[in-house]
C-alpha cells in the first residue's frame, strides 16, 4: 500500500497504536496440510509463511510463551458448519478423518500446547479460547497462520473485541493471492491490530 493511502487513513483518524503487554500468548491459526498439499483445492503456495510460523513457535517455546494451535473439523455431513460450510465448499477438506486437516510436521502441537478445534473463521467463535487466555493471564496475542483474509483476520478482530491486544505477524501469514493478503494486513493495521514482521516478533518474544 502506498504512502498516500497510509497518510489518508492516518489523517482520517485511523492507524493508532496498540501496546505490547506483559503476558503474550501465541495463536497459530489453521496451519495444516490443506494449504501446502498441491493436490488440495485449498493449496495456496504458502510454504514461506509456514516456515516463518515454525520459527515463531520454536522461539515462543524457548521463551516460555504459551502456544495455542487452532484446527478446523466438521461432522461428516458438515451439519456443525452451518452457513459457513454451505458458503465455502472447500471446507469439506476439514471433515473429520480427512488428512488435509492434519497438522504439519513443523509447526505442530507438543505436550503443553493448547489445541482449539473450531468450525468457523474466528478461533474465538463458539470455543473456549477467550476463557483459556484469561486463565493463562494473557494480555497480548501474537497471531499468524492461514489464511490472512479469512481465519487470521477473524481471529485478530475477535482478539481485539475480547480485550487481548492482537499483534499479527505478516511474514507468517499467507493467502491464495498477494492482493487479499496485503489488503487485509493493511485493514488490520489501520483498525484492529498491530501488524509486525517476523524479526520484530522474534525480538519481542525473546524479550
Amino acid at each position: 500500500m502506498g504512502d498516500d493511502l497510509n497518510d489518508d487513513y492516518a489523517a482520517a483518524g485511523f492507524r493508532g497504536t496498540l501496546e505490547w503487554g506483559d503476558r503474550p500468548a501465541v495463536i497459530v491459526v489453521d496451519v495444516c496440510r490443506a494449504y501446502v498439499d498441491p493436490e488440495s483445492m485449498l493449496y495456496a503456495g504458502v510454504e514461506d509463511a509456514v516456515a516463518s510460523a515454525a520459527r515463531l513457535v520454536s522461539a515462543a517455546r524457548v521463551a516460555g510463551v504459551p502456544v495455542v494451535f487452532t484446527r478446523v473439523e466438521y461432522q461428516p455431513d458438515g451439519s456443525d458448519g452451518g452457513l459457513f460450510f454451505r458458503k465455502v465448499p472447500a471446507l469439506a477438506s476439514f471433515v473429520r478423518g480427512n488428512p488435509l486437516g492434519d497438522f504439519l510436521d513443523d509447526p505442530r502441537p507438543v505436550d503443553g500446547d493448547v489445541v482449539v478445534t473450531k468450525q468457523y473463521a474466528s478461533a474465538f467463535f463458539g470455543t473456549s479460547l477467550a476463557s483459556t487466555l484469561t486463565a493463562m493471564g494473557a494480555d497480548t496475542t501474537v497471531i499468524f497462520g492461514l489464511s490472512t483474509s479469512g481465519c487470521v483476520r477473524a481471529t485478530a478482530l475477535d482478539a481485539l473485541q475480547h480485550g487481548f491486544t492482537p499483534f499479527v505477524v505478516a511474514d507468517a501469514c499467507g493467502d491464495r493471492h498477494p492482493s487479499p493478503h496485503e489488503a487485509n494486513l493493511f485493514d488490520l493495521q489501520s483498525k484492529y491490530a498491530e501488524v509486525i514482521g517476523e524479526a520484530e516478533a522474534l525480538a519481542r518474544l525473546a524479550g
